[in-house]
């Protein structure tokens, strides 16, 4: 397969990222798209800024199947080793695969030419991800998640929630991000040997759809 020369294979976000979202659920995809605007923005840009230096004739429709086939890749590794440690595992595994497909859109992003670390690409990654319907609702969630990630109160201590519950919340908010819009397959995850085959495919299809209707998104004049 060719992947897209100097992506880096970090796929998991990052533990202050966890925390983050750990602390404050609900707006768990919000935190996500701020997050990866900061810190996989600039990586799609310098992809992008390399990929353009390397191989020219690339058309943008051309490096955006690198992004795509690659990024897909990378989902369906993640789906396969899902299913084998419970909750906590499912968990992991939807919150790699939304962060694996925001990697995915920026870098599509980047290959049309829109700037991947531009602030109005966290509203197009929660409209695209189906967080939100509309663009405008999405920039009133994140104001809100910026806001309460700038109150250290939520970053701080335990918030007295009981953690399966607080894993409940915030599986199924990532598992609508990453196109798993049923809580069931969230769980159906959790279930030894099924489960892996299960993530692996539905991972793909996801990720594959998400593709889609960002390629359409971002070739738009």
């Amino acid at each position: 397969m060719t992947r897209p020369q100097s992506v880096p294979e970090t796929t998991a976000p990052p533990g202050t990222l966890w925390t983050r979202m750990k602390a404050d659920p609900q707006y768990a995809p919000e935190h996500l798209a701020l997050d990866a605007i900061r810190r996989l923005g600039p990586e799609a840009a310098d992809w992008h800024a390399r990929m353009r230096a390397d191989r020219p004739e690339l058309e943008p429709e051309q490096l955006a199947g690198l992004a795509v086939r690659h990024f897909t890749n990378l989902a369906r590794v993640s789906g396969a080793v899902s299913g084998a440690t419970g909750l906590p595992g499912a968990v992991l595994d939807v919150g790699v695969l939304a962060w694996t497909q925001a990697r995915m859109v920026l870098h599509i992003a980047a290959a049309y030419g829109a700037d991947p670390a531009a602030p109005e690409r966290a509203t197009d990654l929660l409209v695209l991800q189906r967080v939100h319907r509309l663009a405008e609702t999405a920039r009133t969630a994140l104001g809100v998640a910026a806001g309460r990630e700038r109150a250290s109160r939520i970053f701080t201590g335990d918030s007295g929630r009981p953690l399966a519950g607080v894993l409940v919340t915030l599986g199924v908010k990532l598992a609508r991000m990453a196109g798993l819009k049923a809580a069931k397959r969230l769980f159906a995850k959790m279930i030894p040997g099924a489960g892996m085959i299960f993530g692996t495919w539905v991972n793909s299809a996801a990720t594959k759809d998400l593709a889609r209707r960002a390629g359409e998104y971002y070739r738009k004049p």
